[in-house]
């Protein structure tokens, strides 16, 4: 089992490494026409411009009213849908994207067909953005993308297998783990008053409440305090600093996931306390919880730890995006990109992107 598990953590590696070469090659960038504008163009634009690695750039935006001065790529404007078949003749564009909102009587069908029959790729502006950025836009998902659309879709094989490898791995981690284990609880023990572990009721699937398991890195604490981990920062001990820097806290949760209440990967459970508050407050929420969570999830290792709603609201967009995508390879790069993260060392109690501002409190939890 273990010479296993160690052939497919290289074949992960290779592959990875594989993909950051070809990442780094010289390309010509594919050239997108936008069709539309508003606050999806926006969006799309902007991450296009500002992208690291240039795979895309805007060859135009088309649209009957000329996008507003201020807005992203106001400049790249080139004319209205009826002049669609000559500004594609002059563009030469690789791809047409529709980011239009209200696409029944205003796009041009006819000659979006025309052009695609003759090689250009058609596709909605929502796709482009999922693609580029790893994370759906949830303001402009619509629920027939869900019901209609690809992905979201749990099959049993799927579903099972995935739990078959991450009760395999957790066993083989727990075994091997076990002297790292004893020497962090002694440590602990040394460092601080309290209990070794912390337990911590979370929403699990559906919903459900769980017991998660950690390694207490907090001194105890008599009154309530929120959740946020800016709130609490002036209770980690010594030792909790260090085993938060490298996540060594989350290693009890392979017990969590032996008890079928976890996976290795998948979203990370919330308290029970902010479940309701963000049920509500947070649109298709309720998704999150339609499969089991996860000892690290692709939320954690694209953005890291949130600190208000709207981080949070930030967090679910990844979030959507890997129950959406969900697969073992997805779970194999989520994996090794978590032990990369590990090994670079960055502190969790660190967020590594922060909204401008503190949103309304939610309720406070134990």
């Amino acid at each position: 089992m273990v010479s296993t598990l160690t052939f497919l953590l290289l074949l992960v590696a290779t592959a990875a490494v594989i993909r950051l070469v070809v990442r780094e090659l010289p390309a010509r960038a594919h050239r997108v026409l936008v069709l539309g504008s508003g606050p999806m163009t926006d969006k799309l634009v902007e991450e296009i411009e500002t992208a690291d690695h240039r795979r895309f750039a805007i060859a135009g935006i088309v649209d009957d009213e000329r996008p507003d001065a201020a807005a992203p790529g106001a400049d790249r404007w080139l004319g209205a849908y009826d002049q669609l078949g000559a500004i594609v003749a002059q563009a030469k564009p690789h791809c047409i994207v529709v980011a239009a909102a209200d696409r029944r009587e205003r796009l041009p069908m006819q000659t979006l067909l025309e052009w695609r029959v003759k090689g250009i790729l058609v596709e909605d502006a929502i796709d482009l953005y999922e693609r580029l950025t790893g994370k759906i836009a949830i303001e402009d998902l619509r629920p027939s993308a869900i019901i209609l659309g690809r992905g979201f879709r749990n099959s049993r094989t799927a579903e099972s297998l995935a739990r078959a490898v991450s009760m395999l791995a957790a066993g083989v981690a727990l075994v091997l783990a076990a002297p790292l284990l004893a020497s962090l609880a002694l440590a602990i023990r040394l460092d601080s008053r309290g209990p070794v572990f912390f337990v911590q009721q979370r929403a699990g699937r559906d919903g459900r409440p769980f017991g998660l398991i950690k390694f207490r890195t907090m001194h105890p604490c008599a009154e309530a305090r929120s959740e946020w981990v800016a709130d609490n920062a002036d209770r980690i001990t010594r030792i909790g600093r260090w085993l938060r820097r490298f996540r060594l806290d989350e290693l009890p949760q392979l017990v969590n996931v032996l008890r079928g209440e976890m996976n290795l990967v998948g979203p990370r459970p919330h308290p029970s306390t902010n479940y309701d508050a963000f049920l509500e407050r947070i649109a298709y929420y309720g998704i999150r919880s339609s499969v089991r969570p996860g000892v690290t999830g692709w939320a954690q290792v694209r953005y890291g730890y949130a600190n208000n709603l709207a981080e949070e609201t930030e967090k679910m967009r990844y979030d959507l995006f890997y129950i959406k995508n969900r697969s073992l390879w997805l779970d194999a790069r989520i994996l090794f990109e978590t032990v990369l993260t590990c090994v670079a060392r960055t502190d969790a109690a660190v967020l590594r992107r922060r909204s401008p501002e503190r949103t309304d409190p939610l309720p406070v939890g134990g």
